[in-house]
């Protein structure tokens, strides 16, 4: 549930966990891995750590700006996302607001309200694509 996950060869782990009960109001930076399974109002941004990883799961709800490396999505998000790195939306996924993301992994059932920005580029570009589900060549 919140131990060690494997991801592209790399073992990260969740050190804090806000419960599904929690209701944490203000601002929050963190270190290492993060997952929120409650309801958060206020940023939410890893302290300068470049494998910092944070999970939004399925009941929780953000309402803030997100900033970390490694953002997995599979609950509600009111505000804008940054990653650094990845940025993983799975099927339950819903985002209010604009995206920034290096690498970007979307599946069937995520939904963006928002603009899509790829890191690095002033205007919109074409992004880093990974097919995961449905794909037929």
């Amino acid at each position: 549930m919140f131990g060690n996950e494997k991801k592209t060869g790399a073992q990260r782990t969740i050190d804090t966990l806000i419960g599904a009960k929690s209701r944490l109001t203000g601002d929050l930076h963190f270190e290492g891995g993060l997952r929120i399974d409650g309801q958060v109002e206020g940023i939410v941004q890893a302290s300068g750590e470049k494998a910092a990883m944070l999970v939004i799961s399925e009941q929780a709800c953000v309402t803030g700006a997100i900033c970390a490396a490694h953002v997995i999505i599979n609950g509600t998000v009111n505000g804008p996302v940054h990653a650094t790195e990845l940025l993983e939306l799975q099927p339950k996924a819903k985002i209010l607001g604009d995206v920034s993301y290096k690498a970007l992994e979307m599946h069937t059932g995520a939904v963006v309200e928002g603009r899509l920005h790829h890191a690095g580029s002033g205007e919109m570009s074409k992004p880093d694509l990974k097919v995961v589900a449905g794909a037929t060549n």
